[in-house]
């Protein structure tokens, strides 16, 4: 007797959305051989039949196991969740099998993770779409890297699988920065962990947070185009374009300086910055990643020109070269590493010299409790109160409202009134009513009297300096005897790197002396 092998797909977690012809295959096999995670969506019809369950890291064994079975004349099931054939075990199966081999052969398709997490999403998929898988057990990290580019490039929305794992922690921030190298900052994603499974969660999140949230090989991250679009609480990417030949990012450049200093800003010394060089006579362009930044630059600046608006790295690579700028100088604040990487990047791209201009700390040992990480300081904080206020702006709100624990405090947070901001904190289940949408720094006078009516009981800050407002907060929890949590700013490698405008003058006034 002839054997089988129904190579077949259980979806993505429960029974309801497997298909009828693999419920079909399974109750017509006498042997099942899968992963023992995936038994419990198919008891009901496998009873009493032959089970094999070799551990998740035995996928080949897997797939031998099962062709043996179907040598010896068994109708074999080969199990996969998703599709088998995306990513999972049909590949193996055939890699294994023999011309000769005269078994019959059926593969059941699936619901993927991707059509899963899509539907949990909305319909962010509905265009063009690629996936990538993140591990790099089958496949070298320069390929991974190097399709990652292509796609971000090609601005395709994507898929992530494999996201992340205990011994590959890293790779997938570095898709995430090559991917804002050439999408949007503000392109639309999606994070779903476990999706139809137990412990499922769904958020919504831009391209730019993605850096600072934690994921695992329960995650899968969609990732849309420039197209995407948010709507009653979901995304999704329209099927027809109607301005496909016009990019959602047009730098407007032709009226900007030529040979000016771009002076990359967002804080208010780094526009005083903008303002003292260019009252040393040098032709400055202030690029703010918002358009409300845009607006302050505006008011404050004088004798500057203002490019505005979310940037990607390409649209700010074509802007620096068309304008042949001198200089870039990096004053942005203090925790904007990722904005500082990709500067210094383009610097050496295009071979632009970089200053960084970084206020000066204000930590003192006595002024606060110091934390490593965003994550330490949630989990502290947690520990210490139980109505605790955020000044970390809104960037980081995920990683301490998803902390454990986190939904048993209450959460307060001042952010830059942005809109887009404001969402976010709603969306991560902020209410309204714990939203203080302001523009700082506060004085300690301000700060006292809020979290007094507040009734706070523990204050999360960053070290931003006296230009932030930091020394007003630790007056402020000094006086109301509550602790002070204060993240430590990021380290980096810069080329250059000073706390006052003489050192960025001296600098420049030194590449002028010696061309």
């Amino acid at each position: 007797m002839k054997g089988v092998l129904n190579l077949v797909s259980v979806g993505p977690g429960f029974s309801d959305l497997i298909v009828p012809r693999a419920e079909a295959a399974l109750r017509d096999s006498d042997v099942i051989v899968a992963y023992d995670l995936y038994l419990r969506w198919i008891e009901p019809w496998i009873a009493g039949k032959e089970i094999h369950t070799p551990p998740l890291t035995q996928e080949r064994e897997r797939a031998l196991l099962a062709i043996e079975k179907a040598r010896s004349g068994a109708k074999v099931a080969l199990i996969s969740s998703g599709d088998i054939g995306i990513y999972a075990m049909a590949a193996l199966a055939f890699d294994e099998m023999r011309e000769d081999d005269d078994y019959e052969v059926n593969v059941i398709p699936g619901i993927t993770s991707a059509n899963a997490c899509a539907s949990l999403l909305g319909s962010p998929l509905s265009h063009d779409f690629a996936t990538l898988s993140l591990s790099d057990l089958l496949c070298p990290w320069d390929w991974i890297e190097q399709r990652g580019r292509h796609i971000a490039q090609a601005d395709l929305a994507c898929v992530l699988y494999n996201v992340q794992s205990a011994g590959r922690q890293e790779g997938v921030y570095r898709i995430i920065n090559i991917m804002l190298e050439s999408k949007s900052p503000k392109t639309l994603c999606g994070v779903i962990h476990n999706a139809y499974r137990p412990g499922q969660k769904v958020s919504i999140h831009h391209l730019e947070d993605l850096p600072s949230l934690q994921f695992d090989m329960l995650t899968t991250i969609v990732i849309g185009n420039r197209f995407t679009q948010r709507k009653r609480g979901f995304i999704f990417t329209p099927r027809g374009y109607n301005n496909w030949d016009t990019p959602a990012e047009q730098p407007i450049v032709d009226e900007l300086p030529k040979h000016a200093l771009w002076v990359f800003s967002g804080t208010g010394d780094g526009n005083a910055l903008a303002n003292e060089l260019a009252g040393q006579g040098y032709p400055v362009v202030v690029s703010a990643a918002t358009e409300y930044g845009g607006e302050v630059a505006a008011r404050h600046c004088s004798g500057v020109s203002v490019w505005a608006g979310h940037q990607g790295v390409e649209a700010q690579k074509q802007a620096l070269s068309q304008n042949q700028a001198r200089a870039i100088v990096d004053a942005t604040h203090p925790y904007a590493s990722l904005i500082s990487q990709q500067l210094m990047g383009l610097s050496k791209s295009l071979a632009i010299p970089y200053l960084r201009y970084e206020r000066p700390s204000s930590f003192a040992a006595d002024s606060g409790i110091e934390c490593e990480s965003t994550e330490q300081a949630a989990n502290q904080a947690i520990a210490f109160g139980s109505r605790i206020f955020l000044t970390t702006g809104s960037k980081d709100l995920a990683t301490f409202l998803q902390a454990p624990g986190a939904a048993e405090r209450e959460w307060f947070v001042r952010m830059t009134p942005e809109p887009e901001f404001i969402q976010r904190a709603i969306d991560l289940g902020v209410p309204r009513s714990h939203i203080c949408a302001m523009q700082g720094p506060f004085s300690q006078v301000f700060n006292e009297a809020l979290w007094r009516d507040l009734k706070i009981d523990c204050v999360i800050t960053k070290d931003s300096g006296d230009a932030g407002g930091y020394n007003a907060k630790v007056a402020a929890t000094q006086a109301l005897n509550i602790p002070l949590l204060v993240i430590k700013r990021p380290k980096l490698e810069y080329p250059f790197i000073t706390s006052t405008f003489d050192g960025i003058l001296q600098q420049l006034q030194s590449w002028h002396a010696n061309p």
